[in-house]
């Protein structure tokens, strides 16, 4: 009886042992772990602009010509000639530099406050003259006709009162203005001319 307790006790240890070795040989594995899933790589960010250097300013380069803010304008003496009065336009260089002009000024009359134009520009009698170079405080003068409006018939005239002239100097775009009050004819159609212009001259022209 004792013997056969022996061989349980025997065989217990030995099943006791075969567990033991079985949990041996099969290690408990540890979790695996995932990564973090990653986000999309976000778009390169732009640099900001690298400042533009400004577009260098060009300056026009003088042409020599006489502007409108380098004159002044006069009207010299005049004599009658067959219905047409003529009076130089007398052109003085005020600024402090030399200055060149040459050919016809722009001429029409003007009315009213707005400075409207009445009637045809002064019709270019003759032809071009040599330019002239004016000193400071000299003079060049063109010859104006002013046709004598009351000649003309009223219903073809239609005649206005009017301030004095507008006059662009030769190649100007801005223009100047002198009294000279009288009558002009607002119709741009009547036969012949009620101003003409002649070319600039050297001198006062009296």
């Amino acid at each position: 009886m004792a013997r056969t307790s022996e061989i349980a006790v025997a065989a217990s240890g030995v099943a006791l042992a075969a567990v033991l070795a079985a949990c041996g040989t099969n290690p408990v594995s540890s979790p695996t772990v995932s990564s973090a899933p990653t986000s999309s790589s976000a778009p390169p960010l732009s640099g900001s602009p690298a400042p533009t250097s400004p577009a260098p300013t060009t300056t026009k380069p003088d042409d020599g010509l006489c502007k409108a803010k380098d004159l002044k304008l006069s009207l010299g003496r005049g004599g009658a000639a067959a219905g047409t009065t003529y009076r130089p336009l007398l052109f003085t260089n005020v600024s402090d530099h030399d200055c060149t002009i040459q050919g016809f000024p722009g001429v029409s009359y003007v009315s009213g406050a707005d400075g409207h134009q009445v009637g045809a520009a002064a019709y270019r009698d003759g032809t071009k003259g040599p330019a002239i170079k004016l000193g400071k405080g000299q003079v060049a003068s063109a010859d104006i006709g002013f046709a004598t409006v009351a000649n003309y018939d009223e219903a073809i005239c239609n005649p206005e009162p009017v301030r004095g002239l507008r006059v662009f100097p030769p190649q100007e775009r801005d223009s100047l203005f002198i009294e000279a009050p009288g009558t002009g004819c607002a119709n741009d159609k009547i036969p012949g001319n009620q101003l003409l212009v002649r070319t600039l001259q050297k001198g006062a022209g009296e």
